[in-house]
């Protein structure tokens, strides 16, 4: 076993989290939420997504959530990184004084193009010139790469797959892949496999976990990946979001969960558990909808 001392928490609540809600969530309440998890001890937060409204229009006030980030007080021990999908997307994020932003690919051919209407390879040709340009600009590029356990078209996606996709972000200049099991059917052993085969091509420090829970496997998922020495895991408070195309999808796994986890392991995140938990039953309260942390849930109850 190989379980690392240390892993960084990615927080998507803020963006993967909100983009599915079906009523709009009002900035001050989206830049509160950031500050609380910010305030818990979170050092990365994704906190927006530049896309066209049209597409989600839940993420239209990109350019004020990233425009107040850059003037806060936090901002020295926070990152706070956005999707930009395109190079429209980008250049705006780089108006804001975005530092960190990513580009989201996948493994599958069939959810590629229905996500976002071209090939895998075509993706990476959009990638490519948008990362190189962000570069030049100083700006750290992360890379998704969603479906890496299998497909709401397609079924089980091989492992080359991932690691033909994740090879070739890393080469395009993405400094850390996050492999997203983005409809939640992954189990453990697939897991592994799925992470040795990539971790042939990109190492394992520059890999990451991006695991949906719809069908309650995702701890054990992040456990079977920890002991390959995964050390970054993406994670939503209050278990918030949910793959569009996933039916009964639940969402990311909820921060609050991997936190207990991580800790029962004695391996540190710098997160405040209570201070996390709080936030989750905050924002739960504020959007009217379950608390999707089992964690979370057991804390508040507690108190």
């Amino acid at each position: 076993m190989h379980f690392p001392r240390k892993v960084r928490i990615v927080e998507v609540g803020a963006r993967d989290g909100l983009q599915n809600e079906s009523v709009p969530v009002a900035t001050a309440t989206k830049l509160e939420l950031i500050r609380r998890l910010s305030d818990s001890g979170l050092a990365h937060v994704e906190a927006a997504s530049f896309v066209s409204p049209r597409w989600v229009p839940q993420m239209a006030d990109h350019r004020e959530i990233m425009m107040v980030l850059r003037d806060s007080p936090t901002k020295s021990a926070t990152t706070y990184s956005a999707l930009t999908p395109n190079m429209k997307g980008l250049e705006a994020a780089l108006e804001c004084g975005v530092r960190e932003v990513a580009v989201f690919g996948s493994a599958s051919e069939s959810f590629s193009q229905r996500n976002i209407n071209c090939s895998i390879a075509e993706s990476l040709e959009r990638f490519a010139p948008v990362v190189e340009h962000a570069l030049k600009a100083g700006v750290r590029v992360r890379g998704y790469v969603s479906c890496v356990l299998g497909c709401p078209y397609e079924g089980e996606i091989a492992p080359a797959e991932v690691a033909a996709v994740a090879r070739e972000l890393k080469a395009i200049g993405c400094y850390e892949v996050s492999l997203g099991d983005t409809i939640g059917v992954g189990t453990p052993l697939k897991a592994k496999h799925m992470l040795e085969q990539v971790s042939r091509e990109v190492p394992i420090t520059q890999l990451a976990a991006h695991f949906h829970d719809t069908y309650g496997q995702a701890l054990a998922n992040l456990y079977a990946v920890l002991e390959e020495g995964i050390a970054v895991i993406d994670s939503s408070v209050a278990g918030l979001g949910g793959c569009p195309y996933a039916k009964g999808a639940s969402g990311n796994v909820a921060s609050e969960d991997v936190l207990y986890l991580l800790e029962g392991m004695g391996i540190e995140t710098g997160v405040d558990l209570a201070a996390l938990a709080r936030t989750g039953d905050w924002i739960s309260r504020t959007l009217g909808r379950p608390n999707g942390s089992r964690v979370g849930q057991a804390l508040m109850a507690s108190c």
